[in-house]
């Protein structure tokens, strides 16, 4: 229990830097090994008194006379791949996260309103209320309201790429819970191997930093395996933690990477899944709403994407003003994307400290690049820009902190289709 602190504090520095502090997983690693042998080699001499001064000058002597064997630099390659790609990887399924919910509150344009009304609508004015629009014809207008977000689609299909490369480096070799499972036995086998070499370890440093004074007391009759006996406790199979859903967590990366594949092209298809036949549209191409009367729609299906729908004619879109908050959240996913493939190599970019936002120190393998791994999102607001749209604009940037925001794309089309659906019903 006197040298409890020494691992506790470890412990404690690996938690830190998962739950995104500002460490650097090799020097926090370093000095733990420091501490631990300035420790031991004054239970292996209590026969002397050690100055502060003269601890320090044996602590610049580690990497020379690896007294604890191959045990560190064999952890530390170990505990960093693994702490770097898991504490990327659960910031990168934050950041999705976020992303993903600032997308869905972009504001509906007033041209998308109308189109939306007359596709869902007119047809009762002419007396036809069960007739549902035709297939490309949804496919136009849903293409025209959801142009901003098809162009999120690359950059999020490159996201979703780097997060499963991502999930692989949580198995094997670098899985995090089979780094922190032995790391009791791996710093136990490094203590035994010092005091095996306690004679030749006191001698060079003697040799280095000089003959200490004697402490007049004598040599302790206690040995280090009588110090360090209740070391630690391995976990035994029916005491090991489990998450949440009491499965492994091998478990949870398998169900993850599978939801993170089928979320592949997802903005791209919304206007698939939103114009589906049988639900939303007609399947009888000859029997459907073509926005002007019961017949065949004749206007082929543009491209999605913004600049596809300056040929559009259902919306009226300006392929000359992108959406800002989406074009910010394309941002995010870049530089998201970027932390990924580094921490696939081995690599950790800077992450920025929520406590110590003046920090500029890195960690892992020596990437250089600045981000943050920071696992509260900083997120992007559209600020107002141009005259004709500083309404909609002011209430996305509000959107985050009032719940009385503008309705999004989501919430129009149900408001929309639900009432539609419902006199439908009605009137059969």
């Amino acid at each position: 229990m006197q040298n409890s602190e020494v691992f506790q504090d470890l412990f404690t520095e690996l938690k830190r830097y998962y739950t995104g502090g500002n460490v650097n997983l090799e020097e926090m690693l370093n000095d733990f090994w420091s501490r631990l042998l300035e420790r031991m080699f004054q239970l292996l001499n209590s026969q002397y008194h050690f100055t502060d001064d003269y601890l320090e000058c044996v602590s610049k002597y580690t990497d020379q006379l690896k007294p604890f064997g191959d045990v560190p630099r064999k952890l530390k390659a170990q505990v960093t791949r693994a702490f770097i790609a898991a504490r990327t990887f659960v910031q990168g399924l934050m950041v999705g996260r976020e992303v993903a919910n600032r997308v869905a509150k972009v504001n509906v344009l007033p041209a998308c309103v109308r189109a939306l009304t007359k596709m869902l609508y007119c047809p009762y004015c002419r007396g036809m209320p069960g007739l549902k629009p035709c297939h490309n014809y949804c496919h136009n207008v849903m293409r025209g309201c959801l142009a901003n977000q098809a162009d999120l689609d690359a950059e999020w299909n490159l996201f979703i790429d780097a997060m499963l490369l991502v999930a692989d480096r949580l198995k094997g070799p670098f899985h995090i819970e089979s780094v922190i499972e032995p790391i009791d036995i791996n710093i136990s086998d490094a203590i035994m191997t010092m005091q095996e070499n306690s004679m030749q370890v006191s001698a060079k440093v003697f040799q280095a930093c000089g003959e200490p004074k004697p402490s007049g007391v004598g040599r302790s009759t206690r040995g280090i395996s009588d110090v360090f006996s209740g070391r630690f406790k391995p976990f035994t199979p029916e005491e090991r933690p489990t998450t949440a859903a009491r499965t492994s967590l091998e478990r949870l990366v398998i169900d993850i990477k599978v939801k993170l594949k089928e979320s592949k092209r997802f903005w791209s298809t919304l206007p698939d899944e939103i114009c589906a036949k049988g639900k939303l549209t007609e399947s009888d191409e000859d029997q459907c709403w073509n926005s002007h009367t019961k017949g065949r729609y004749f206007p082929e299906v543009v491209g999605e994407g913004l600049t596809n729908q300056v040929s559009n004619p259902e919306v009226e879109v300006d392929i000359t003003r992108p959406d800002t908050l989406i074009r910010q959240q394309i941002m995010a996913l870049r530089v998201m994307t970027n932390k990924l493939r580094n921490a696939y190599n081995g690599n950790d970019i800077y992450f920025q400290d929520s406590s110590d936002e003046g920090s500029t120190s890195g960690s892992g393998s020596g990437c250089s690049d600045g981000c943050t791994t920071e696992f509260v999102f900083v997120g992007t607001e559209a600020p107002v820009i141009g005259a004709d749209r500083s309404d909609e604009r002011a209430s996305a940037a509000a959107a985050g902190k009032s719940s009385a925001s503008v309705p999004s794309l989501i919430l129009v089309v149900a408001a929309l289709t639900l009432p539609l659906w419902a006199m439908q019903t009605q009137w059969r």
